[in-house]
């Protein structure tokens, strides 16, 4: 019993750190956003509400699971105009943009 316990314990700190983000130094998070606000908004409109692609606004996002999310903005959309960002941002990168948006994006 005392080994199971301990089994799911260590699975749970896993989950916990597998999942954990590590947030982007200032700088980066400036470049993050200026990506957010220029190249995403191309598609999904200058105040990311919509466009070419999909709004991204907090409201259109809610309901939507962030693990969709970061596969979306990761290995984007077959078929779609929707590239796949993994080649140019680290998951962290993408796991923070994900929340950002999700919390509320910082378009102007």
């Amino acid at each position: 019993m005392m080994v199971y316990r301990h089994a799911v314990i260590l699975a749970a700190l896993l989950l916990i750190c597998a999942t954990a983000v590590a947030a982007p130094d200032a700088q980066r998070q400036a470049q993050l956003e200026h990506l957010l606000t220029q190249d995403c908004g191309a598609c999904h409109g200058l105040h990311l509400t919509g466009g070419l692609g999909p709004e991204l606004t907090r409201a259109a996002l809610a309901g939507k699971s962030r693990d969709s999310l970061i596969a979306t903005v990761t290995q984007g959309r077959p078929g779609t105009a929707m590239p796949g960002w993994a080649p140019l941002l680290s998951p962290d990168d993408i796991r923070w943009l994900v929340d950002l948006l999700l919390q509320g994006n910082p378009a102007p």
